[in-house]
């Protein structure tokens, strides 16, 4: 893995689910930044603002926007559809539909540390 330090956006309607996250990632050294978004729309507009994300974390089911309409807009667009996404979700039914949607992991919530940290490194590298 690179020196680069990370920048991550988190998407999630929970905002204890985003303090959570928040937690466990400015607890790395490689993770320079934790953004948060409460939907979809909101966090296309922070995609639109800031230019260098890394990763995206990404809740399927929320208000507004949910995940996977997210997920499809940001694989549309040419200056973002090679950004990670892993997605998130209770919902196991929809880890299919993410991934046949581009996501690049899934993380079924309460998210462990040990596998989201994982997944960031595997995709970061």
């Amino acid at each position: 893995m690179s020196d680069k330090k990370l920048k991550i956006l988190a998407v999630d309607d929970d905002m204890i689910n985003l303090k959570l996250l928040k937690s466990m990632l400015t607890k790395q050294d490689n993770i320079s930044e934790v953004l948060e978004a409460r939907n979809g729309t909101d966090a296309i507009e922070i995609l639109k603002s800031v230019s260098d994300i890394d990763i995206i974390l990404l809740d399927i089911i929320m208000p507004v926007m949910g995940g996977i309409e997210m997920l499809k807009i940001v694989r549309a667009d040419d200056n973002l559809k090679q950004l990670p996404i892993i997605m998130l979700t209770t919902d196991e039914t929809k880890k299919s539909e993410a991934l046949e949607s581009g996501a690049n992991g899934f993380l079924m919530k309460p998210v462990r540390a040990h596998d989201l940290i994982e997944q960031i490194s595997r995709l970061s590298i």
